[in-house]
């Protein structure tokens, strides 16, 4: 059995940083594309960014320059690291590790962006 815990999120004013941090724990053989998700009230869920395994990095267009995406392959970690973020960033971000080849998913955890 595979676990994916969250950490990292929380309030910060327009223009901060955080970083968010998402790690899996078990029986863990492989570890394919990790990656966030984000939703906002009344909004959809939107990939903000995945890393591949071989660290090919996408980013959604709003995201683009600010927020980066990396993973610790010997911790089975992947870290979302944003900055000047904009309270259109506020939602609640979950990430996912495709691990055993299939994905798994963290509780989710709120970011709020304050104006």
């Amino acid at each position: 059995q595979v676990q994916v815990v969250e950490s990292g999120g929380g309030l910060v004013q327009a223009g901060g940083s955080l970083r968010l941090s998402c790690a899996a724990s078990g029986r863990i053989s492989r570890v394919n594309s990790m990656g966030w998700y984000r939703q906002a009230p009344g909004k959809q869920h939107e990939l903000v960014a995945m890393i591949t395994s071989d660290g090919i990095t996408t980013y959604a267009d709003s995201v683009k320059g600010r927020f980066t995406i990396s993973r610790d392959n010997a911790k089975n970690t992947v870290y979302l690291q944003m900055n000047s973020m904009k309270p259109e960033d506020t939602a609640v971000y979950s990430c996912y590790i495709v691990a055993n080849w299939t994905p798994q998913w963290g509780q989710g955890t709120q970011v709020t962006v304050s104006s």
